[in-house]
């Protein structure tokens, strides 16, 4: 066996490969996609309409791989074992693998082909139903199923006033019963958008340009829209199996048997267009397990697909659904809060004592505590688990599917756990692929964690018992104010190194006064200490704030005549702003008031606090721009300038979504759209790098800063120690920031705005206050015996017209 070819390149197909790889196939694979890119996540499709880039969605292509796109598949050979596609090609094959996924169905409605009219499949769909939305003011979309209610939120996205046409008596018919699709409903129609059950598509109908202008339902009402999405189910793309004569199913779908093998031995298929004892499965989770079984079974494993699970956890249109196991059973227990908008079922056995299945609409906390118990003796009466999610020591099996989308047990996460010494969600992930796929399964995952004993310890160090973010409360509720009465109340010893600069750090967040008053002033590190960064010579660095990279000649003149007058290294820097190198620690705050004299202040360049808002030129100068990227930027840098954090901040502007301020590698990023902001978080550079995450879209100025300032306070409070924001984000998860920030979870938005309100009120520039001071200016000496005398060890150099450290080499003594 040397040749494999995989026909299709979606996520399915993306599965089966990586897993042959990961497990050593030693043959060539060969992959041929029909659309010009490379796999992307369908799941999520929708967020590529609010602002996430085709490369964010793009699954990498695994080592050795040759990936031909733009091929379409035209027919089998099976006689001759090779494909061709339709531009001719023929590739032969050992072992063929039909991962040709489904396509949208299209109800037989007259007008179904006027312009105007779309499916939603694909990223070349988005982007004409875009390109279409431009010019229209509604749209209609023709079932309200899961794909439906994306399509819809996608145009509700798009500013079109929205209709959504569904056949059944309710929305999500194949998720929720009755009950549920009612309450689903007030959701949705609260969100502004025109909810039509019982419902059809009699005909769409043309307007005077002969482009879509309504649709008709059965009753003869008619919908005024320019724009029709069809999502009223998919059919598998089995075209290329039924011309080569192997067996289809009456209603569609490649009959496969339980290790994903056709009637031909040579043949596998896998995803939409499998059909395994009379099922076709379109949730991402069993296809993914069928690509795993093929990948086993290829490689000459015996592993076997069973009826997946199709258990769901979504949310959609800011609203959670889910659903686990039957919408059935002989006795059930409802909760229905119809203010709240909270639907909550459990279906259980005859005997109350086995759960069978459940549905949540509203809030779908049940979800991750019960679902693994489906089909097994309930660990407490069903009220009981519904309203209190069960009793404290309430335990999963060891056989429990806790990631449904990747097939992962109980027992293979506490295998990996022990085997590999994994101690957080993070190395979880990374070992069994749990949480990676929707990461509904990330909670679970972290009481399996600590019911496995691992030691995760909060202590911040060995002088206090508390994590940063509960010394953070602790200090803000009880009006802490010095380090001496927080250790004395509430720690042990005398303080470390570890603890001091972060309590300073909490101090000054807290607005506690400049960090060089009294106590304070013995807790910060080096840099903080100097208000300057140290560098390897013993001098310092002296950063000037330039909001948003904006900076007048005049001003561009002051920084080079201090820079030339007291002979300093200058550089650019990525963030937008001129760095000045080599200060001895006495001149610094000679170079500080002239800097102050002429406008500047700190750039906070040596502290954890906000560093740059960087800028593109936005609106104003370039031809592309659609918003006042400078301004905005100037205006953010402003406000959020000497912000004490767990870690530095960086942030950028972009003016349009061609993103020349790199927004999307910062800890919160800005891009321009034609309503508004697109706010991502969550991204920084480094030596991780990670891409920021769409955390709200097409915010007005006034919206898109109270978000900030709600993000940024409650990473404030609740982050550890030097835990940049990504790293955060990954452990809080971003569905519960986004419920805490946007949607007030916990109640505390209006004090975090108000704490913010608090710091921007009581901002004083630190450079400014030092040079007042002559306490604070006595610290400013090589020596202390001997004030006026620089450190005579200081040498500098001359290369490429600009001063350079003379480095001391340091006298290694070998035995």
């Amino acid at each position: 066996m040397s040749r494999l070819v995989v026909v299709g390149h979606g996520p399915t197909s993306h599965r089966l490969v990586e897993a042959l790889v990961a497990k050593g196939f030693a043959g060539g694979i060969t992959v041929l996609g029909e659309e010009p890119r490379p796999a992307y996540d369908r799941v999520a499709l929708t967020s590529y309409l609010a602002g996430r880039s085709i490369e964010d969605l793009t699954y990498p292509t695994p080592d050795g791989v040759v990936l031909r796109l733009s091929s379409r598949v035209v027919s089998i050979d099976r006689r001759a074992r090779e494909v061709t596609t339709a531009d001719g090609h023929r590739e032969p094959y050992d072992v063929l693998v039909l991962a040709t996924g489904s396509s949208p169905f299209v109800p037989p409605v007259p007008g179904r082909e006027l312009d105007g009219c779309f499916v939603y499949r694909t990223i070349d769909d988005l982007d004409a139903i875009r390109e279409a939305a431009s010019g229209a003011t509604s749209g209609v979309v023709i079932g309200g199923g899961l794909l439906g209610l994306e399509a819809a939120d996608a145009l509700r996205g798009l500013g079109l006033a929205t209709h959504v046409v569904e056949m059944g008596g309710w929305l999500m018919p194949r998720q929720v019963d009755e009950g549920g699709g009612a309450v689903l409903r007030g959701h949705v129609e609260a969100l502004g958008l025109s909810v039509h059950t019982q419902a059809g598509a009699k005909e769409i109908v043309a307007g005077p340009d002969g482009r879509v202008a309504g649709l008709v339902k059965p009753d003869g009402e008619t919908v005024e829209a320019q724009i029709v999405v069809f999502s009223a189910g998919v059919r598998p793309r089995d075209e290329l199996a039924r011309q080569a004569g192997l067996e289809v199913g009456g209603r569609g779908g490649i009959a496969v048997d339980d290790g994903m093998r056709t009637g031909d031995p040579a043949i596998y298929a896998v995803g939409e267009c499998a059909l395994h004892e009379g099922v076709v499965y379109g949730l991402a989770g069993p296809c993914f397990t069928m690509a795993e079984v093929a990948a086993d079974r290829i490689l000459g494993g015996e592993a076997v697909f069973t009826r997946a699970d199709l258990s769901t956890k979504l949310k959609l249109l800011g609203v959670e659904v889910a659903q686990f196991g039957a919408m059935e059973g002989a006795l059930d227990v409802t909760f229905m809060d119809p203010v709240g908008g909270v639907y909550q079922k459990l279906f259980v056995s005859d005997d109350a004592r086995t759960l069978l299945g459940g549905i949540c609409v509203g809030d779908a906390t049940p979800y991750n505590t019960l679902k693994p118990f489906v089909g097994r003796d309930l660990p407490g009466s069903p009220s009981e688990l519904l309203f209190t999610g069960g009793p404290a020591n309430m335990e999963v099996p060891d056989d429990a599917q806790i990631c449904s989308c990747n097939n992962v047990t109980k027992g293979q996460v506490c295998e990996a756990i022990a085997e590999h010494g994994l101690t957080d969600v993070p190395g979880i992930k990374a070992c069994t692929r749990a949480g990676t796929t929707c990461g509904s399964c990330v909670p679970t995952l972290k009481r399996i964690l600590v019911s496995s004993g691992v030691e995760v310890s909060k202590a911040l160090c060995e002088h206090f018992a508390y994590s940063r973010a509960e010394l953070f409360d602790i200090v803000r509720v009880r009006g802490i104010t010095t380090f001496s009465y927080l250790i004395a109340e509430h720690g042990t010893g005398r303080g470390c190194d570890v603890c001091k600069p972060v309590v300073a750090s909490i101090l000054a967040s807290l607005g506690n006064g400049h960090i060089l008053d009294g106590e304070q002033a013995a807790l910060q590190d080096t840099n903080d200490h100097f208000l300057a960064n140290i560098q390897r010579n013993g001098t310092y660095s002296v950063v000037p704030r330039v909001p948003g990279g904006e900076i007048t000649p005049d001003g561009l003149i002051v920084i080079g005549e201090v820079a030339r007058d007291f002979g300093l290294y200058t550089k650019i820097t990525g963030g937008q702003r001129i760095d000045l190198f080599g200060a001895r620690v006495e001149q610094l705050p000679l170079i500080w008031k002239r800097l102050v004299d002429a406008g500047f202040e700190s750039g906070h360049a040596y502290g954890k606090a906000l560093r740059t808002v960087k800028s593109c030129v936005g609106s104003t100068w370039c031809r592309y721009g659609v918003q006042d990227a400078v301004g905005l930027a100037i205006a953010l840098e402003l406000r959020y300038r000497g912000l004490r954090s767990p870690h530095k901040l960086k942030s950028a502007v972009s003016g349009c979504a061609r993103e020349c301020a790199e927004a999307r590698g910062k800890d919160f990023g800005v891009i321009a759209t034609e309503k508004g902001w697109n706010l991502y978080v969550g991204g920084n550079g480094g030596f991780t790098p990670r891409h920021a995450d769409l955390f709200a879209g097409d915010l007005s100025t006034e919206e898109l800063v109270r978000v900030i300032d709600r993000f940024l306070m409650f990473y404030v409070r609740t982050a550890d120690r030097l835990q940049r924001t990504s790293a955060w984000l990954e452990a809080q998860g971003l569905a519960y920031v986004k419920e805490v920030v946007l949607d007030d979870s916990l109640g505390i938005c209006a004090d975090l705005e108000a704490q913010m309100e608090r710091h921007v009120a009581g901002y004083a520039d630190e450079w400014r206050a030092a040079i007042e001071d002559p306490e604070k200016l006595r610290r400013f000496v090589s020596f202390v015996n001997a004030p006026g005398t620089p450190d005579p060890s200081i040498a500098f150099e001359t290369e490429r017209d600009q001063v350079k450290p003379v480095l001391i080499p340091l006298e290694v003594v070998r035995s």
